[in-house]
């Protein structure tokens, strides 16, 4: 069962897997965030860190930014831990056809447009952008979870 916690400044946020995944939401924009796919690139913060601060509980504050600026910065993230949908008519995210692919310098794979994933189970999902491990030694593959920059791994 869901188990709704608040926050002064925004509407309950819904605990759909307790401890795994969140969804923050105003009228205008939702942001879902899967922690297990978050490395960590900062990129959310940098854009955005009145809405996004890992110091404060709950770390986002989804109405402390106009939904048009979270959205952009949520499409900063390359992983796809967090993504957005908008609930007020305006534009969801824009994903490349066919599928963009760029190998970061000494770490993933980051892969940007209509990503499905078929796992070994053959469960299947679809992220606007992802981050592959190219390291070999995630324990969240296909996923990268940052395990290059402990294994010293190098692309060249």
């Amino acid at each position: 069962m869901a188990q709704p916690t608040s926050t002064p400044d925004s509407p309950p946020e819904v605990r759909k897997q307790p401890g795994v995944e969140r969804v923050y939401r105003t009228e205008q924009i939702a942001v879902y965030w899967e922690p297990q796919l978050c490395i960590h690139t900062a990129e959310c913060i940098k854009a955005l860190p009145e809405v996004f601060n890992p110091r404060r509980r709950p770390w986002v504050m989804i109405d402390a930014a106009p939904a048009d600026a979270v959205a952009d910065a949520v499409m900063r993230c390359p992983t796809g831990a967090l993504r957005f949908e908008r609930l007020d008519g305006a534009p969801q995210e824009p994903l490349p056809e066919p599928p963009v692919i760029e190998a970061q310098p000494d770490g993933p794979l980051y892969i940007r447009g209509h990503v499905r994933i078929i796992d070994e189970d053959g469960s299947e999902r679809i992220l606007p952008r992802a981050a592959f491990c190219r390291c070999g030694e995630s324990n969240n593959k296909p996923f990268c979870d940052g395990m290059h920059l402990r294994n010293g791994f190098r692309s060249r």
